[in-house]
Order: structure tokens, then C-alpha cells, then sequence
């Protein structure tokens, strides 16, 4: 069992980690070594690095087109992650899923999704062949404000409830659902509401906080391994770059940015545990980041002779 201040390092780690990936990939971006759409974790990095300390290796993690933080978390290899950035066959997607799409079989990531809401329903059967097959496993899926106002949420968690499923629901609420504030796209803005209104037991969390976002999310899933169906998280937080590389982020004032900055989790983490010695993982992730770009620069094109390769095939599959 880790101590609490060594919980504190691992934490404060992984989501520098997190950061300092993306950030990377905004220079790439710039640079066209990474092309189409590119969405980023920063300032979230508290949820999915609290919420993947409470899981196990069997169980599974589905999560949004903004997924290389949760990626990165689970432990998928860097220089994979990044040589699917590149689009090289090298990455866990073989370069066919890019930013959008990450996929890890051996860590149970079954990938982003470009469809907002789209991993809810997928969750949802995943979580009832588990809870069919008796296997003791719980499903975590990772959505956006945005996707709570889709008709799969409704669907998805009436079902996990009537089913009594084996899911934790991970609502990253950062405000804004694309450029569209909360309180315009929401008549009810408080999302565990939603939860709760399906008789699924929901909470609030401070998204910014990465030890109150672990402890909520390991006393969840103790409740859902222990047979007492699902569980809504609604983890407040906030991105502090724009929605993607695309956008030009005129709906929200700098002013707003600066105050959520002030919540940084990486701030506020080091303002609870001061001794954390930053630049031990400075120095260790800057290694990470920097082979994980070699690593996909390094990397192979698919071959032309291969594109129509796993679109369609009649064989059936093992």
C-alpha cells in the first residue's frame, strides 16, 4: 500500500506526464507532423489520472475524442500513443485511428470516439456481457457535458439502471460543450441530477482536485464490484486550451481562462504537498515525451498496397 505522500508523487507525475504530452503535440500540431483534428487534455488531467488509480488491469475504460490524458493514464505506451498521432502503423491504432481514436487491447482501452455520447451505449453492453458471463469486472466510461444532452445518455443510463450494470459513468463537465456554455444547452446544469433522476447513485466532484476525483472514484467502484449497479461521477473541471486546434475560442473571455489557471491541478496538488521534487519528473517526462517523438518520427507509412486492408472482409473472425 502506497502512502499518502507517495500517492501525492505518483499523481503529480502522471499528470505532468499528461501535460507536457500535450503540449508537445501542440508544437507538432504547428508543425504539421500531427494533422486533422486535435483535442487537448490540459487542465483536465485530475480526472483521468483519479479515476484509472482505482481500476484494475480487467477492467475496461471507454472514453471521448479528448482521450490521450486517459490514455496516458492507463498506461498505453507513449511512443505509441504518439506514433498514432503521426498516423504511423507503429501506433496502437496502426496509424489508421490518429488523435480521435486511440485503442489499447492489452490495457483494455477500447478507444475515443469521434461521436459524442457513442461510447454510452457501447458501455452499456459491455458492462451486461460481463454481468451475463459473471466476470467481475466494471466498465468506466468517460463522457463530456455535451454528450449529457444526447438522447444514448438517457437511454444508456436507464438501461444500466434497470439492468443494475457493473459501470462507473464519468461525466467530465468542463463547461462548455464545444463552444456552447452549460447553462444554455442544459435547463438543469447540476448533470448528477440526471443521474440521480434514473436511481443511480450520483455525486459532484472537484474535477481540479486529483485526490478527491481517486477517492470518489475508488469508493465507486468498491460499491459497483460489490454488486450495487452503477454509479454517476460528475467530475467539475475545465480545459483551459480552446476545443480543438480549430477553434478560434470566441465564446469564453480570457478573463474566465485565468480563473480556472488559478485551480490548475498540478498547482494545487503542489500546494498540499510542497516536497514533491518537480524537477525529478521534469526531467523524467521530458525524456518520455522526447523518445515517444523520436519513436514516431522513426516510424513507418503504411504501405499504399494495404489502405483497403480491414475495411471489409467475408472471413469470419476468430
Amino acid at each position: 500500500m502506497k502512502t499518502e505522500t507517495e500517492k501525492a508523487n505518483q499523481f503529480y507525475r502522471d499528470m505532468l506526464l499528461i501535460r507536457r504530452f500535450e503540449e508537445k503535440c501542440v508544437e507538432l500540431y504547428s508543425r504539421e507532423k500531427i494533422r486533422g483534428f486535435l483535442h487537448l487534455y490540459i487542465g483536465e488531467e485530475a480526472v483521468g489520472v483519479g479515476v484509472m488509480n482505482a481500476l484494475s488491469l480487467e477492467d475496461a475504460v471507454l472514453a471521448t475524442y479528448r482521450e490521450h490524458g486517459q490514455a496516458l493514464a492507463r498506461g498505453i505506451d507513449p511512443n505509441r500513443i504518439m506514433a498514432e498521432m503521426f498516423g504511423k502503423m507503429e501506433g496502437c491504432s496502426r496509424g489508421r485511428g490518429g488523435s480521435m481514436h486511440l485503442f489499447d487491447a492489452a490495457t483494455r482501452f477500447y478507444g475515443g470516439s469521434a461521436i459524442v455520447a457513442g461510447a454510452l451505449p457501447v458501455a452499456g453492453g459491455m458492462a451486461l456481457a460481463d454481468k451475463m458471463m459473471k466476470r467481475n469486472r466494471v466498465t468506466v466510461c468517460f463522457f463530456g457535458d455535451g454528450a449529457a444532452a444526447e438522447g444514448e445518455f438517457h437511454e444508456s443510463l436507464n438501461l444500466a439502471a434497470l439492468w443494475h450494470l457493473p459501470i462507473l459513468f464519468v461525466c467530465e463537465n468542463n463547461k462548455y460543450a464545444m463552444g456552447t456554455a452549460i447553462e444554455f444547452s442544459h435547463s438543469e446544469t447540476n448533470l448528477a441530477k440526471k443521474g440521480s433522476s434514473y436511481r443511480i447513485e450520483s455525486h459532484q466532484v472537484d474535477g481540479m482536485d486529483v485526490e478527491a476525483v481517486a477517492e470518489a472514484a475508488e469508493t465507486a467502484i468498491k460499491k459497483i464490484r460489490a454488486g450495487n449497479g452503477p454509479v454517476f461521477l460528475e467530475c467539475l473541471t475545465y480545459r483551459f486550451r480552446a476545443h480543438s486546434m480549430f477553434d478560434a475560442e470566441l465564446y469564453r473571455s480570457k478573463s474566465e481562462v485565468e480563473e480556472w489557471k488559478k485551480k490548475d491541478p498540478l498547482l494545487l496538488l503542489l500546494q498540499k504537498y510542497p516536497d514533491i521534487n518537480i524537477n525529478k519528473y521534469e526531467d523524467e517526462v521530458a525524456r518520455i515525451v522526447d523518445e515517444a517523438v523520436t519513436f514516431a518520427e522513426n516510424g513507418t507509412w503504411e504501405p499504399i498496397e494495404d489502405l483497403e486492408k480491414f475495411v471489409y472482409t467475408q472471413e469470419a473472425v476468430q
